[in-house]
């Protein structure tokens, strides 16, 4: 399974992307890969990026709600069902862990959407951060929650210009 990376500049901070050899993208991360997952990001080339660093610069100048890339992430049939719902949250939206559980056919199942939307692998563009407590608290986000309120604030400045 050969895999290139790239890092791209976002306000949030750097974003390491990471694609496959049939150039979908398998991972996103918010925080620097740690030295063990290394050999996961295979070798850094900067070209080949182009359209995921337009879309999220677009994203992030509140032109883009939709991202348009294609996607192989890994995980559980579990994790896979969440992710997938979570790509089903409109933009600039919000929905609460336990909704999402209904939604994969889990209901009661609130904490163990929590853990999936944890080890989403592609942040932003699988958006976890469009979920919340049941009583509309932020909680939970990999990428911390000043990124989290960081990007639903963003989502519903740009929502109110379309």
């Amino acid at each position: 399974m050969s895999r290139t990376h790239t890092v791209v500049p976002s306000p949030i901070g750097p974003l390491t992307v990471v694609r496959d050899q049939d150039g979908a993208l398998v991972r996103l991360a918010m925080s620097p890969p740690r030295a063990l997952e290394a050999d996961a990001l295979g070798a850094r080339a900067d070209a080949g990026f182009e359209d995921v660093a337009r879309q999220l610069a677009e994203y992030f100048a509140g032109e883009r709600t939709a991202f348009r890339l294609p996607l192989r992430p890994v995980g559980s049939r579990f994790e896979l069902a969440v992710w997938d719902q979570l790509t089903r949250i409109p933009y600039g939206e919000t929905r609460s862990y336990g909704h999402v559980a209904e939604a994969v056919g889990e209901p009661g199942g609130a904490q163990a959407v929590g853990a999936a939307n944890g080890r989403n692998p592609i942040a932003i563009v699988v958006p976890c951060h469009r979920v919340v407590g049941a009583d509309g608290r932020l909680v939970g986000f990999g990428g911390g929650l000043p990124r989290k309120r960081f990007l639903l604030d963003l989502e519903q400045r740009a929502d109110r210009l379309f």
